[in-house]
């Protein structure tokens, strides 16, 4: 049967050959991306190769708390169901590092964003459906502080691997709080220097092949053996599921990312 997948950060690297895997094999995707031609362009490549399948492309800041909303808007608007919401766009660094929200990018696309989305796209998704979250090898102790934009990090590998453990940490969360009534929520590390635009501009190299990270986010998104590990941490480095950074794995810590996230919203929205 078809399936329904949102991905975000789906015009170009992970995303867009995730996004062509899963036409291929039939299933109807939903593209994210924030610039309007390069998402027509991916849109129209991926609608090549889809068959029956039905391709879609949204437009959305990730980085700007009421285009989330927007975004989400939108696909509730327009879709009654989503089996999948790969929760795939990153930042690793930018020329302007804060947000109009006042917000650290690495932290409001890889993290905050990603929990607004998810929370915001939950009807749709519903027990059934699947939550995966684009984790890293690299993560680090999330400074709260930091997270809600009070506290500037120097270099981006910090932001980054903090931004990625805090997303994992509300995975983890979410992931066990609704273990038994879904929808499953997964955080995926989907293989350490992969050959996407991200690793080329901050290592300077041309990375492994983007193909190891989409087979695994197809696999995630549709395979039997990731339908029960809700709050669970994949590590395609290793090939199973693995332990996260130990942080990840203390519930204070993880309760206490989660609502700090929360406050972040709930600010923005006052």
């Amino acid at each position: 049967m078809a399936k329904s997948v949102l991905i975000t950060g789906a015009t170009d690297g992970l995303g867009l050959a995730t996004a062509r895997r899963l036409v291929e094999a039939g299933h109807h995707v939903l593209l994210h991306g924030r610039n309007p031609s390069k998402l027509a362009d991916a849109t129209n490549s991926v609608s090549s190769a889809s068959g029956d399948a039905r391709v879609s492309g949204y437009l959305a800041d990730l980085s700007r708390m009421t285009e989330v909303e927007a975004l989400a808007k939108e696909v509730t608007d327009k879709h009654t169901n989503l089996d999948v919401l790969i929760n795939n766009a990153g930042v690793y660094s930018a020329g302007d590092l804060t947000t109009a929200d006042g917000l650290d990018v690495r932290f409001a696309v890889n993290t905050i964003a990603p929990y607004a989305l998810t929370q915001r796209l939950l009807p749709l998704i519903g027990p059934s459906g699947r939550v995966i979250n684009l984790s890293s090898a690299a993560q680090a102790p999330v400074d709260l502080h930091a997270l809600a934009g009070r506290v500037k990090l120097s270099g981006d590998g910090a932001a980054y691997a903090q931004s990625k453990l805090a997303l994992t940490m509300w995975s983890r969360v979410l992931g066990l709080r609704f273990k038994d009534e879904g929808p499953a929520i997964i955080a995926v590390n989907p293989g350490s220097m992969l050959g996407t635009k991200m690793v080329k501009n901050a290592f300077g190299v041309a990375g492994a092949d983007i193909g190891i990270g989409a087979e695994i986010l197809t696999r995630a998104a549709l395979a039997d053996d990731f339908a029960a590990a809700s709050g669970q941490y994949f590590d395609n480095d290793e090939g199973r599921f693995s332990s996260p950074h130990d942080d990840a794995l203390d519930p204070e810590k993880s309760e206490q990312t989660v609502r700090a996230i929360e406050a972040v919203l709930a600010d923005l929205q006052t």
